[in-house]
């Protein structure tokens, strides 16, 4: 499989750019890799790059998106921090990669288990990790149930993945309140804005 060009990407569209990353999260699945050379795709990319999609992720070792999306050099923006919430460079970044790089799609990718989420569920404190963990608590409030105190940690797991999915809605959510370029670009169809959560025990990615 050859690196993206200018001329592939023109021939992207938001729904075939979900798609395709959809069937690269099926051959992840199958351990069926798409055939390319990636040291071909460092030339085939030295003068430029046109990436078709830009996914938001944790930086959690088992989530990689490129290798989660069976994707090579040269076909996603990949944005990664823990909790994978957005703030003002976050969004410059894809304002970038969509506006300027001419991604079609933005995913917002949590996953099961997540560590940050289990750290604002149980509202850790520790130097900076605290301000990074303010972002995600508002997503814990959001979730209503279950109600008994002694539940809501991270000991409930299932509390746990709740979180994480309320934690991209609202991820989505701030994109279209902080981001008027990115809003413009979903409203115009140029772009779709979409969530995601990937289950770390078989390798699922599900749209959500």
């Amino acid at each position: 499989m050859k690196a993206h060009t200018k001329e592939t990407q023109l021939t992207m569209t938001p729904e075939k750019a979900i798609q395709f990353l959809k069937e690269g999260n099926e051959r992840f699945q199958q351990n069926l890799k798409a055939n390319r050379n990636l040291l071909e795709q460092v030339n085939d990319t030295k003068d430029g790059q046109f990436p078709f999609a830009t996914v938001l992720s944790c930086i959690d070792s088992r989530v990689s998106a490129e290798l989660v999306f069976d994707q090579g050099l040269g076909d996603i923006f990949s944005i990664r921090i823990a909790g994978n919430f957005v703030n003002e460079d976050i969004l410059g970044s894809m304002e970038f990669a969509c506006k300027l790089a001419g991604t079609k799609a933005v995913v917002v990718l949590g996953h099961t288990s997540c560590g940050a989420v289990k750290g604002a569920c149980d509202h850790a404190r520790l130097g900076n990790l605290t301000a990074l963990i303010n972002k995600i608590e508002p997503a814990v409030d959001a979730v209503t149930e279950p109600k008994d105190e002694t539940q809501r940690n991270s000991k409930n797991l299932d509390f746990v993945d709740a979180v994480a999915v309320k934690n991209v809605e609202m991820a989505l959510d701030n994109i279209r309140k902080q981001s008027d370029v990115l809003k413009e670009m979903e409203n115009n169809s140029e772009i779709a804005l979409v969530g995601a959560m990937y289950d770390i025990s078989d390798g699922k990615v599900t749209f959500l």
